[in-house]
């Protein structure tokens, strides 16, 4: 949409705004992105939502919020400045009068105009109401500035309705305004997966099927389903976890070096990895995935008594390309595991030939390198060394590299301030939102046949049912943990347990 000359000021529009997103995560990003000098002093910040707050209630809630949710209020003297930019308007989403109110509000505190960022920090059910609201009043047409539309997960529940949620969005929004965020993309352990690949000229060379063995992407959780137990029963760990996070992370571990960094070129890129991860036949649904439970989850609040829904789930996906053809990408994620812990790890190929001794009958450990996106932010790298004082014995060792405590921001720092710049390198488009479903669709149409595998069951604070080390023990592979480990640890299903604390900080 052709827009005239950009205004300096920018205001924030946040609907759902006495939620829990906004206390826990938005306020406390901008009032970060505020005092580290990266939010203009002429941004405006105004909340809608149907609870009956004032201006002051407002900013009495969100002070509150953030000492109880995020922890002191650092600098108060700067909350005073940056508060006193925050308004509130009480509205219902369905009524087009409330909005026209909020229209009204909204020119009477920018004046001669602004950049405008909408934030849907709502329920998923007001997503087209919200948006054809917008619509309704012309308030997405970019006259008097910019106009962007941030769309929190999940974005629809499968691929017919991600479709339907994009037709809605797009009858008002450009694709060029709308920005479908995911909060993995904004970690800076994530982000880092880029420059790491690309800045690097060492390992582009081996980085395909002829070096890499097979990929693991593990995103462990040890906390249950607590106070989201109404949606998590409806949606399950592949609607929560894998369609968005873990193939976001697939793509950039798989995907081709962009252009540039722009963000068509990357996501493009992304794109065809998504692409290439071609959907499963049910019979492929039976042999590559594992589903499961964690035991006493039916007994949670909010949770049927003959519950289906899969807590724990184990996938085998091939990427069918050039680079990748022949190597398996090995997705889990689970509730109530033993350890917080996102893990990427890449296992190279064995040499070719082993001669150092004990070796000479025996393969070597292979060379691992560790992605840890969390809690133990940082790079491992895992190769073979001497054992001093021994003829030519070896050893794995480790390199590490990690990233100073307190030198991470928060993850919606980094995505709000891409927003307000138009910087959309990290977001979804809509092509990368079909695709993912395209993969995610096939696996739970099969888990729902007569014939399928039965669902099983695994204990709170395991590492998750034994047919996932089955899964991966056909062929011939085992769980990989890397991360916050002193030394590699490779653990095979059939020879031994999985250490007790993966991830753990050091």
């Amino acid at each position: 949409m052709a827009q005239s000359a950009q205004p300096t000021a920018q205001t924030i529009v946040i609907f759902g705004a006495s939620g829990d997103l906004t206390q826990r995560k938005l306020i406390p990003s901008l009032y970060h992105l505020f005092l580290k000098g990266r939010l203009d002093i002429d941004t405006n910040i105004i909340g809608m939502a149907i609870d009956p707050f004032t201006d002051e209630t407002f900013r009495v809630h969100l002070k509150q919020g953030y000492e109880q949710l995020v922890g002191p209020l650092p600098e108060p003297y700067q909350w005073e400045r940056f508060i006193a930019h925050v308004f509130y308007q009480t509205g219902n989403f369905s009524n087009t009068e409330d909005f026209s109110t909020l229209r009204d509000r909204l020119h009477h505190i920018e004046g001669s105009g602004a950049g405008r960022l909408y934030y849907l920090a709502t329920s998923p059910t007001f997503y087209e109401t919200i948006v054809a609201q917008l619509g309704t009043l012309d308030m997405e047409v970019e006259h008097y500035g910019w106009r962007r539309l941030v769309v929190e997960k999940p974005f629809g529940h499968d691929r017919a309705s991600a479709n339907a949620l994009n037709k809605a969005i797009h009858a008002v929004f450009d694709e060029t305004q709308i920005y479908r965020i995911d909060h993995y993309l904004g970690k800076e352990t994530v982000q880092n997966i880029l420059v790491f690949r690309f800045g690097n000229t060492i390992f582009e060379p081996v980085w395909n099927r002829n070096y890499i063995e097979e990929v693991q992407i593990t995103v462990a959780e040890s906390i249950g389903v607590g106070h989201r137990a109404g949606y998590y029963d409806h949606a399950g760990v592949l609607r929560d976890m894998f369609q968005n996070h873990l193939l976001q992370l697939l793509a950039l571990v798989a995907m081709e070096p962009p252009a540039s960094l722009d963000a068509d070129a990357v996501r493009n890129e992304k794109s065809k990895v998504l692409y290439s991860v071609h959907p499963m036949t049910p019979d492929q649904v039976r042999t590559n995935t594992v589903r499961s439970q964690y035991t006493g989850y039916r007994a949670e609040d909010g949770v049927a008594a003959d519950s289906q829904t899969a807590t724990y789930a184990a996938l085998r996906l091939d990427v069918d390309n050039w680079r990748w053809q022949g190597v398996p990408f090995y997705l889990r994620s689970g509730k109530q595991m033993t350890d917080k812990l996102t893990e990427i790890v890449v296992r190279f190929r064995n040499p070719p030939h082993a001669f150092f001794p004990p070796a000479q009958n025996a393969s070597l450990t292979p060379n691992t390198l560790s992605l840890c996106v969390a809690p133990d932010e940082g790079i491992h790298l895992s190769f073979e060394a001497k054992v001093p004082d021994t003829l030519l014995d070896t050893e794995s060792v480790d390199m590490e590299f990690h990233y100073q405590k307190g030198s991470t921001p928060e993850a919606y720092e980094r995505l709000l301030l891409d927003a307000l710049h138009g910087e959309a390198s990290l977001f979804a488009r809509a092509d990368g939102i079909d695709l993912a479903w395209g993969i995610i669709d096939p696996i739970l149409n099969g888990w729902a046949l007569p014939d399928a595998e039965p669902l099983t069951f695994y204990a709170p604070g395991s590492w998750g049912p034994a047919e996932a080390d089955r899964l991966l023990a056909h062929d011939k592979n085992s769980w990989l943990y890397q991360c916050g480990q002193t030394s590699n640890m490779m653990v095979s299903a059939d020879v031994a347990a999985p250490p007790t604390t993966p991830g753990a900080a050091q």
